[in-house]
């Protein structure tokens, strides 16, 4: 484990950014194969009941992702102080955390498919197997809610290969259990469900076994320091900030799909392929930020303000240089990933005339995702929220003046304009958060 007072480097910054990027390029080849798989069976209602119970399962356990950050931020700061007992007592609330959500998902798993498929209605067939899916993989939301916390705390004491190696097991024994039990076994969607179920199980027990430093002494049974009240109340603070926050970003991308969809489908459907280069982006770029929530937290631990500087600009120069070269690839490769991803000659043109939105968009919001690292580093998240807020408004006041005047350039340029105004609400509250420093 890297020693959190060592000299912050490049090499470091490296060290933490790299094996996300590649953990993270694991991801979509799972959904492919899950995809591919039950496409085998020669019916359409296994493939949308798979898609339809993992969106459905998506949107469950996201509510939880703050957990991932709170713990970055919160741990990270705790190792920089040098404070043992306290890293592993936040490893052990996570993971608490996690459990305590998956048992109430799995207890009131009715009222929640309920209330699915009332705001998605399927066919009776899909519906039917995507409630027999659904019915197996709650039983694996206790591990899939905890592995947030384990990741968090792989992160902030910079143990990023952990993180790789625990996607490749999971999404590598999820793919070829896929292939014995839907092509081998027969199982159908079924199948599909039960090889999740047992990745993540297994991931979890994974999990643990890479944190084993964290249970090297008695504080991760330390009830009184694990359920401090202060302690508790800062990391629900630090959390339900994160929440919020998260929920005005996706409310904003849902409503960039949402206004979309009133100009027209050609338009609609050239927005979504453009929008998988923003999701590439936020994938390679995310190694970078996650380097800048680890030093950065662990300088605000041991209160050392020029460090904090130094792990902030240092990660982001890396950010910035993988932005332009997203930005030179997308440019020149775009037309050729549009023609792969869409096969309809109207898409196509569409999807050209706006590449240069998402061409630009890595350059553009590059400052606001990695001021997101610094500011969950520093568990600076109630100032983060609030330029979230600041941001959003903003973004709501450029739909309302640039779509109908521009159409779908408009509203792309609305997009640009949030992540600017996410860039320029926290950089301006940057100098105070290292100000607060010592």
């Amino acid at each position: 484990m890297q020693d959190a007072s060592a000299p912050i480097t490049h090499r470091r910054v490296l060290k933490i950014a790299a094996p996300i990027v590649l953990s993270n390029a694991t991801v979509p080849i799972l959904g492919a194969v899950d995809t591919g798989v039950v496409g085998q069976l020669g019916q359409a209602a296994p493939i949308g009941a798979v898609g339809m119970g993992a969106v459905i399962l998506a949107t469950i356990y996201w509510a939880f992702g703050f957990l991932r950050m709170g713990t970055t931020g919160l741990a990270a700061q705790a190792r920089g102080a040098g404070d043992t007992a306290e890293t592993g007592a936040l490893l052990m609330r996570g993971l608490l955390i996690g459990g305590a959500a998956g048992l109430f998902f799995i207890l009131t798993q009715v009222w929640v498919f309920w209330g699915a498929f009332a705001l998605s209605p399927a066919s009776p067939e899909v519906e039917a197997l995507t409630r027999s899916y659904l019915e197996i993989r709650i039983w694996g939301a206790p591990a899939t809610i905890a592995l947030y916390a384990v990741t968090g705390w792989l992160i902030a004491v910079e143990r990023t290969k952990g993180v790789f190696v625990l996607q490749v097991w999971m999404n590598g024994l999820n793919i070829l259990l896929d292939l014995w039990f839907v092509l081998g076994l027969g199982w159908g969607v079924e199948g599909v469900a039960i090889a999740t179920l047992i990745a993540e199980w297994t991931g979890l027990a994974l999990g643990l076994w890479l944190c084993r430093d964290a249970f090297g002494g008695n504080q991760w049974r330390d009830g009184r320091r694990i359920f401090d009240a202060a302690r508790l109340r800062r990391m629900m603070q630090v959390n339900g900030d994160i929440m919020v926050r998260s929920v005005l970003l996706t409310g904003a991308f849902t409503t960039f799909l949402f206004v979309g969809s009133d100009l027209g489908d050609v338009n609609l459907a050239a927005n979504q392929v453009l929008l998988q280069f923003l999701e590439i982006t936020v994938f390679a770029l995310d190694g970078f930020a996650f380097s800048a929530e680890a030093l950065v937290g662990g300088a605000v631990g041991a209160k050392d303000r020029a460090r904090v500087r130094q792990a902030s600009v240092m990660a982001s120069q890396w950010g910035v240089g993988g932005a332009i070269l997203l930005a030179i690839l997308f440019f020149v490769g775009g037309p050729a990933l549009i023609d792969l991803m869409a096969t309809s000659p109207d898409v196509r043109a569409a999807g050209r005339e706006y590449l240069f939105w998402a061409a630009l968009g890595p350059v553009i919001g590059v400052a606001s995702w990695m001021y997101d690292g610094v500011y969950i580093g520093a568990t600076w998240t109630r100032e983060m929220r609030n330029a979230m807020i600041q941001s959003v408004a903003v973004y709501v006041v450029a739909l309302v003046i640039l779509v109908p005047i521009y159409g779908n350039h408009g509203l792309w340029a609305a997009l640009m304009v949030l992540n600017i105004a996410r860039g320029v609400t926290m950089g301006w509250r940057y100098r105070r958060l290292e100000a607060q420093i010592g």
